[in-house]
Formats: structure tokens, C-alpha cells, sequence
């Protein structure tokens, strides 16, 4: 039995809310928009279609046509697995889970910072159903959120249910982890079921930052979203050397320093890589924030080892692309606090980001990719030796072609819940699914 076997593909009406709806969406509405509407409008924004269901008679058919030039480049590969994505509930999770095909991707591991966050079992397969209407070809992997009510008890019981991995966060670091760890030292008698039940921990690997006000007596006082990373690099490898069979991934590593970390550890930990982090540098996100995320870009040097470390065929290093929706209005500082959330929303590019990326260090070849994008991920996470996928499961390839013309879709969904997606009117590599 497949882990999507145990995931009872359930109908949405009326209510979708199994629990409180993600807080970035809590005020995101789309009235008189239709599910269907909005199911065709997503299956259209490969063609980079408006996101706009009153389109003309005469707009539709040029949305429909694509563009006649010859690709410079053609790579025929296997879907690819997204190890770390942000789907959110409610109206958004509506709006962005069926795009989730439109990034290339079949198999997806869901994150559980939902509001309340996601620390019951039952309550994590339970949202795998609602994930799963939306988008029925894409395999779901649930995961539970680190929390002083998981217990070693829970670990056994999330095993049985086929659960993949708990994740970390740090506490009030970054969207919905304000019940996140101040202390892992608390935990590690669940780290050590986690490591008998061969349950994968997933680490946001930052210290948070040093209080704005005085900090006398602190034992350090210099930590920033700049080097909140680096300060954290320690713990990882306290944590490894304590659990050695413990499997450990290092999510969304932003710095040459972490990619070192990674391969300083023994083969059961590893580190996914996102797609903005191969495009991004400090200079982008400190006056633009639809590249604000957290852990936010570094250096040119660091993405560059970033770059480096997702094209060299290491397997330590495979896709998670922490893919992050948000309202506009929540991006550009104007809901809530005021305050710009942290998120990037590369979900429907996202390996034709990775295309891009690759192809300006001269590393946009088929074995280059399907390794990073589709083998390593899956290797590290068993998925073929759990049975979460079956030899012969889903036969379908991807198509990625360069120099298509296309173009990266203005917004997603429309009013006050409206997503932007990352490079927003850029070039962008064209993608199509094979039969």
C-alpha cells in the first residue's frame, strides 16, 4: 500500500477549513469566482495566460496558441519531486495547489505551519486529502510540526500512518512559528524515535535574532537575518553527532558556509536548495519584497556555491523549493502589522527556474537536472523503498524548452487575494507534460 493509498481523496463543499485557515490568507477572498473558473484559468498559465477569467473571445484563443519559434534547447526528463513547499489552506491552498503541475513537479513535501500548525497525525493526512482533490496526479507527503505536545508516542503512531518527516522551526523567525523550538536539547528523546522509526527531521536552520532592545548580559548579541544561518551551523552538527542514524535535512541552505556544514556530515544528512536562492543576492530582496524570504539571500559568493553545490551531482543537495504564497497586499507591507512578509511563490515555474539557473553556468543538460530536480530528493527520502511511489506509478515526462518566448504570468488568482509569482513578466523557460 502506497502512502497515497492511505490518503482518502475526499470532495471539497462548502467549509474547507479542517482547522483555522493559514493567517496569510484569513482575509483573502475570490467572490464570484468559480472553482472551475479558476482550474481552468491555472491549467492556461503555462501559455503564460492572463490571470483574468473575463478574458475576449479573441484573448482566449491567442492565450490558447503557442508560440511558433523553434526552442534552443529541448530536455525530455522524468517529473521532478518539490521537498519543501508551503501550500497553506483555505483559499489560497485553492489557488495555488493546482499549479503545482505547472512547475513540472509530481510529488511535493507538504510544510505544517498551517494556523493551528500541523502536530497531530490524523490532522496531517487529514490536509493530504484536501491537497489531494485539488490536485489528483501529485503525490503528497505529509509532515508534523516540532511542538512540546509530539512525543515519542506520536512519532510510533505518525510512522504507522505513513508520515515522512516532522519539521523545525525556530520560534517567531519566520510565517506562522511562533509555537517554534527555542531549545532542541527538550526534543531529543523524539529525535531518537524519529531515528528508530527512520522519520526524517526537517531543520529551518536559523538562530533568531538579537532583541532589538538591550541585550546586556546576552551570551551573544550579534545575530541578524545576515548571519542568522551561519549561527546555527553548530547545532546542526551537535544534533547529527548525537543522532548519527538520524536522517537530517538542512532546508533552504543560503550560504557557502551551510553547504560546507552538509558535507562535513555524514550521508544521512543532506540540504535542499531553493530556485530564487540560485537567482538571488542581498542587493534583490533589501528594496523589492516579492524576493523577501527568510532565510533571506546572502552574498554573490554564497550563491554561487549554492549554484556550484545544486549542478555538481553531489546527492547531499536536491530541489526544495519553499515555494511560499502570499497575498500582494501582504508582500507590499499594506494587511495586517504592516510589516512585509517573508516569501517567495515559485510553485508553477518551478524547475523551469531551475532550467534558467543551470543554463547560465553552462549546466542545463538532462542528467544535470533530472539528478537534482528528480533522483536525489526521492534516493534520500526512500520514496521507491516505502512505497510511496511504485515502479511504473506515473509514466508521464516533462518537456522543458528554452527560447519559447514565454513569459513569467503578471499575478495568480485575483482581488485581495492575488499571488505574485517570482520574475513576474520575465523570460522563463516553457514547460509541457508528456503522456
Amino acid at each position: 500500500m502506497t502512502l497515497r493509498d492511505r490518503i482518502p481523496h475526499v470532495h471539497l463543499h462548502g467549509d474547507h477549513h479542517s482547522h483555522d485557515s493559514d493567517k496569510t490568507t484569513a482575509e483573502s477572498s475570490e467572490s464570484g469566482q468559480s472553482k472551475s473558473g479558476k482550474r481552468n484559468f491555472l491549467r492556461r498559465i503555462v501559455s503564460g495566460s492572463k490571470s483574468s477569467d473575463s478574458e475576449t473571445e479573441e484573448e482566449k484563443g491567442r492565450t490558447k496558441t503557442k508560440s511558433h519559434a523553434e526552442p534552443e534547447i529541448v530536455i525530455e526528463m522524468s517529473p521532478a519531486a518539490d521537498f519543501h513547499v508551503h501550500l497553506r489552506d483555505g483559499e489560497m491552498m485553492e489557488t495555488v495547489t493546482p499549479t503545482i503541475e505547472n512547475g513540472g513537479v509530481n510529488l511535493v513535501y507538504v510544510m505544517p505551519n498551517l494556523v493551528p500548525p500541523v502536530t497531530d497525525p490524523e490532522t496531517a493526512i487529514a490536509y493530504m486529502s484536501k491537497l489531494q482533490a485539488l490536485s489528483p496526479r501529485t503525490t503528497f507527503l505529509p509532515t508534523l510540526y516540532l511542538h512540546p505536545s509530539i512525543t515519542p508516542d506520536t512519532i510510533a503512531h505518525a510512522a504507522k500512518l505513513g508520515i515522512v518527516g516532522v519539521k523545525s522551526y525556530p520560534r517567531g523567525l519566520t510565517t506562522n512559528s511562533d509555537s517554534g523550538v527555542l531549545s532542541y536539547e527538550q526534543f531529543y528523546p523524539v529525535f531518537q524515535a524519529m531515528s528508530d522509526h527512520d522519520i526524517v527531521l526537517n531543520i529551518h536552520g536559523e538562530c533568531p535574532s538579537t532583541p532589538t532592545e538591550d541585550a546586556v548580559g546576552m551570551e551573544d548579541r550579534d545575530v541578524t537575518i545576515l548571519n542568522a544561518e551561519a549561527k546555527f551551523l553548530p547545532t546542526l552538527l551537535s544534533i547529527h553527532e548525537a543522532f548519527p542514524n538520524l536522517r537530517i535535512v538542512l532546508e533552504h541552505c543560503t550560504t557557502a558556509a551551510a553547504v560546507d556544514a552538509v558535507r562535513q556530515c555524514g550521508a544521512n544528512v543532506a540540504g535542499t536548495i531553493t530556485a530564487h536562492h540560485l537567482f538571488l543576492t542581498i542587493d534583490n530582496w533589501a528594496d523589492d519584497p516579492f524576493c523577501f524570504c527568510k532565510p533571506v539571500a546572502k552574498l554573490p559568493a554564497d550563491r554561487a556555491a549554492l549554484l556550484a553545490a545544486a549542478s555538481s551531482g553531489d546527492p547531499k543537495f536536491f530541489l526544495g523549493t519553499d515555494s511560499a504564497p502570499h497575498p500582494k497586499i501582504a508582500k507590499q507591507g499594506r494587511s495586517g502589522n504592516n510589516k512585509t512578509v517573508a516569501g517567495v511563490f515559485t510553485q508553477p515555474y518551478a524547475v523551469q527556474l531551475v532550467a534558467g539557473a543551470f543554463d547560465k553556468v553552462g549546466k542545463a543538460d538532462k542528467e544535470t537536472l533530472e539528478n537534482f530536480c528528480c533522483k536525489f530528493g526521492r534516493d534520500f527520502y526512500k520514496v521507491r523503498e516505502k512505497g510511496i511511489e511504485v515502479e511504473g506509478g506515473d509514466t508521464r515526462r516533462i518537456v522543458l524548452m528554452k527560447g519559447m518566448g514565454e513569459k513569467v504570468v503578471k499575478e495568480i488568482g485575483s482581488g485581495d487575494g492575488a499571488v505574485v509569482p517570482f520574475r513576474a513578466g520575465e523570460d522563463t523557460w516553457s514547460l509541457e507534460w508528456k503522456e
